[in-house]
């Protein structure tokens, strides 16, 4: 693969390499020799990036347009039904899908095929998860993931109609496009100059996740993409991206399919409370707790303190609402000093109740067929991480009153 890129004018800096844990089914970059701040790592052709912008120009003015409508009209109506839709942020994954399966159909044929051929031909994100696999997984993460696999079903059902450039029996073969959907899912990069565009560029696409990533992408107004090294990189480094956000580590398990070993914070997984944590204008991103300590962040207590006022006291719920949407810290702490108790007793009912389902879903998960069931080993370890992060608070908790 890295010699076709070569051939096709991808540029790396001395001493980088790609290189595999298991054996070729998956590849990652590393640096041999060291890299420099800023210095460029890889540098990737618009020629071989594959662009969202560019597919329905490459098939022709309008050729996608009637299966994109059709998506439009799937999403329309799982919005109606209150599942999530956007298919603004999904068309160009369509489109890049439908590139991808394109290049497959070509075979040895295609200009990409040393590099479709090594892609992982087995995923493990939610998009390829079972209904079983679901039935282990708590809320939040079994939402996450389930969300994956309605986008992945309603992309299917678009390609069904017929109205795309491809062969029948591509349309209705379910694995392979189901992998090309996780091949767009898991590589792309999304840019917002000139217009929102998702692209892949081959090589650049080994990198991996690291919260303390030590590489950045970026794409020129050509299509050009670098990948430049944001510090100093010693020899024997690999080299590594942000997917997703490093303080919540499940968005990242329900799109890519693996667990971050390096997170240190997780949601609190009060999914019950979204709409008041909506209505205080607060973010799942800032309702976490410390998978070191176990420490809950304060902005959670606000959220169960404002459920518990609005049952019992809705003016002063609004009171409180008012403040945490200002950053008034001082009428928030006199309401949390006055209903501290109360408070407590909430949180530790929710922490004792997670930890519980979450000891009965990885039983359950465990005991399942590796052989028919690959993914029990990312979602236990999933579980694991909530059981053990929860059996740190509830312990906090407990000292607490």
């Amino acid at each position: 693969m890295e010699q076709w890129a070569t051939q096709y004018g991808m540029q790396k800096a001395d001493g980088v390499e790609l290189y595999s844990e298991d054996g070729g089914n998956d590849y990652s970059l590393m640096t041999n020799s060291g890299v420099s701040a800023g210095e460029t790592v890889i540098w990737v052709p618009a020629s071989i990036v594959i662009n969202s912008a560019s597919v329905e120009q490459e098939f022709g003015a309008g050729c996608l347009s009637e299966a994109e409508a059709v998506l439009i009209k799937v999403d329309e109506f799982a919005a109606m039904k209150g599942k999530n839709s956007d298919s603004y942020y999904r068309l160009p994954l369509f489109r890049l899908m439908v590139r991808i399966l394109a290049e497959w159909e070509k075979g040895q044929n295609s200009v990409y095929f040393p590099w479709l051929n090594s892609l992982p031909r087995q995923f493990y994100n939610g998009a390829s998860m079972t209904k079983r696999c679901f039935e282990c997984l708590p809320p939040y993460a079994g939402w996450l993931a389930s969300n994956e696999r309605i986008n992945y079903g309603h992309f299917n059902m678009a390609l069904k109609q017929g109205y795309v450039p491809l062969n029948p029996e591509t349309i209705q073969n379910r694995e392979v496009v189901k992998w090309a959907y996780n091949v767009a899912l898991t590589r792309f990069h999304e840019i917002w100059q000139p217009d929102r565009q998702k692209l892949i560029a081959p090589m650049a696409d080994m990198l991996n996740h690291a919260a303390e990533h030590n590489c950045e992408i970026t794409f020129d107004y050509e299509g050009n993409c670098q990948v430049t090294a944001l510090y100093d990189i010693p020899a024997g480094s690999p080299l590594t991206i942000s997917l997703g956000d490093p303080t919540n580590p499940t968005p990242i398990f329900a799109q890519y399919g693996f667990l971050p070993q390096d997170c240190t914070t997780i949601f609190c997984k009060a999914m019950h409370l979204e709409k008041e944590i909506n209505e205080l204008g607060y973010e799942f991103s800032e309702l976490l707790i410390q998978t070191e300590t176990g420490e809950i962040a304060p902005k959670v207590w606000d959220v169960f303190l404002y459920d518990l006022l609005q049952k019992s006291d809705p003016g002063s719920a609004q009171q409180f609402g008012i403040a945490c949407q200002n950053n008034d810290e001082e009428t928030k702490q006199y309401y949390n000093d006055q209903y501290y108790a109360y408070t407590l007793e909430a949180l530790k009912e929710h922490v004792y109740g997670i930890l519980e389902s979450a000891e009965k879903l990885t039983y359950k998960a465990q005991n399942y067929d590796l052989e028919t069931h690959p993914r029990v080993p990312v979602i236990v370890a999933h579980n694991n991480l909530v059981m053990e992060t929860f059996g740190m608070t509830a312990n906090l908790l407990s000292q607490m009153g």
